[in-house]
């Protein structure tokens, strides 16, 4: 019977080191070598200090700031240990409730903005995670932000257009902004 398990025993020692040891540091070299500040999260740091991931929303509310996408993850938003959608679908009392609460508050936050609120202003991405909104959900709260900070809507403007990246390779995906760049570009102007 040992002479039937000594082979497997030394496949499962040899694999365990081939693909429990060997393959992760090899590709985990590979990406520090490569891809380091990506394979380390892709921190955004200010003096020194990482406050937050080019790849993760965050949550801003203040009327200086402009806000994210909503974020459906529990147990508080934009929790990055669980990512994940509503899976609420477009019919469901609970997601129309909330749509409808989001739109009460961007609307009491500028009154005088009467134009269609964009949909990724009310609504979560898949992940629940997002860190960019549309350049047209940008738009929509440039006055308020310009006003709150006591700036011209011009320089708010010439921000957001610094801050929008186009598609990827120039097909894929759709032009966007990412709300913690952005909203760190505006507290170094109000330095």
């Amino acid at each position: 019977m040992i002479r039937e398990l000594k082979p497997a025993f030394i496949l499962l020692l040899l694999f365990t080191l081939l693909t429990g040891l060997i393959y992760p540091a090899l590709v985990t070299g590979i990406a520090q070598t490569i891809f380091s500040s990506r394979a380390n999260g892709s921190f955004i740091e200010r003096d020194g200090k990482a406050i937050g991931s080019q790849f993760i929303g965050q949550p801003f509310s203040g009327p200086k700031y402009f806000w994210p996408r909503p974020s459906a993850t529990a147990p508080y938003p934009y929790n990055s240990a669980a990512s994940s959608g509503s899976n609420q679908g477009p019919l469901n009392p609970a997601l129309i409730d909330a749509v409808a609460a989001r739109i009460k508050a961007l609307r009491e936050a500028d009154p005088a903005n009467t134009a269609p609120v964009p949909v990724d202003l009310v609504t979560a991405s898949a992940s629940g995670l997002d860190p960019h909104i549309s350049p047209a959900a940008a738009q929509y709260q440039a006055g308020r932000v310009a006003a709150a900070r006591k700036l011209d809507a011009a320089a708010v403007q010439a921000l957001i257009e610094k801050h929008t990246r186009g598609r990827q390779l120039g097909i894929l995906g759709e032009p966007r902004v990412n709300v913690l760049e952005l909203n760190l570009a505006l507290d170094a102007m109000n330095r």
